[in-house]
């Protein structure tokens, strides 16, 4: 048996035009920068966001468990208007949409301009309920500007590095260089029997920082030399000590977190194998029924509904592959 995502993962949805002669077009880009709005980022990964609901208390504090997003609730980003003539220092295009270019930049709240610092939200609060134009936005502002933040400096001289292409390259001042936005691919893979009904079982598992019960599927960062497919092999068997077979892709899905890209398959593997946990990497694993995962969906996110087997939450693509197998 195997299946298909029947949801677009929450962060890869996007809806600006991101095209490289946008980028290239300085004249344009200073005619559209009156009008422009941006996306303001904190150090943190946070920019305002507007609730249509107000989330539960506690959840300003980073409490993202306290708030149930499977209950409809939606929210968008509060974008500032731009000042000046020209592109702001520091500004990266993030694309246009409907006439309207919008940047990102690095900042916080703006006290004076009545900004309440309890609306900030990072995308791990936020991402799951943002529409699909601030959802887009917002992955691609954090992607970004962390990049800048690690890369003022030519990786080969270690020259300076200035920033060219609105924000989408950086060229070596001493011999011309260029260095592009890092993106590191990583592997997530939902490893099922090959079963269905309701007895048909899939892998889960718990990382040692995890609190108790909370459980999800297999990842991996994708090594030098290595294939997509070659890496769900490799950890699979390094995590939890079991042979996969028919790998096949299923979706991906930004994660700047902080500049990954997770590629997502399925895999099946014989459930009788006994696991074998990585020491470090892997506090528990187990094979959980359909059943038994429909029930805790049903519950809700990390940390809702009083389920003793806890899952990700809608953000993370990990949930969309789950919600996708329990629903085949």
């Amino acid at each position: 048996m195997t299946f298909r995502l029947t949801v677009t993962p929450v962060l890869s949805r996007n809806l600006a035009v991101r095209d490289d002669a946008i980028r290239a077009d300085k004249a344009r880009q200073e005619a559209g920068w009156p009008t422009a709005r941006l996306v303001v980022v904190d150090d943190k990964g946070r920019t305002p966001v507007v609730w249509s609901d107000e989330p539960a208390a506690g959840f300003a504090a980073g409490d993202a468990g306290s708030w149930d997003v499977g209950q409809g609730a939606t929210a968008r980003l509060r974008t500032r208007p731009t000042t000046g003539s020209t592109p702001a220092e520091g500004a990266v295009l993030l694309g246009e949409y409907e006439g309207v270019a919008y940047w990102g930049m690095r900042g916080g709240p703006d006290l004076l301009a009545g900004d309440d610092p309890a609306e900030w939200a990072d995308l791990r609060m936020a991402g799951a309920v943002l529409d699909p134009l601030g959802a887009g936005l917002f992955v691609t502002a954090c992607a970004l500007l962390n990049w800048h933040d690690t890369a003022t400096y030519c990786p080969r001289d270690g020259s300076p590095m200035r920033v060219e292409f609105a924000g989408w390259h950086r060229v070596c001042e001493a011999h011309g260089h260029e260095e592009y936005p890092r993106t590191d691919p990583s592997m997530i893979v939902l490893v099922h029997d090959g079963g269905t009904g309701p007895d048909a079982r899939v892998l889960l598992a718990r990382q040692p920082v995890w609190p108790a019960g909370r459980f999800s599927v297999l990842a991996g960062f994708v090594e030098a030399g290595e294939s997509l497919e070659a890496c769900v092999l490799r950890e699979v068997r390094e995590e939890v000590g079991v042979e996969v077979r028919d790998v096949t892709y299923l979706g991906s899905q930004a994660w700047p977190f902080p500049r990954s890209l997770m590629v997502a398959f399925q895999a099946v593997a014989d459930s009788t194998t006994p696991l074998r946990p990585a020491e470090g990497e892997i506090e528990e694993a187990m094979w959980v029924t359909r059943a038994e995962l429909q029930e805790a969906l049903a519950a809700g996110d990390w940390g809702g509904g009083g389920s003793k087997l806890l899952l990700p939450g809608k953000v993370s693509i990990a949930r969309a592959m789950l919600e996708s197998w329990a629903a085949a």
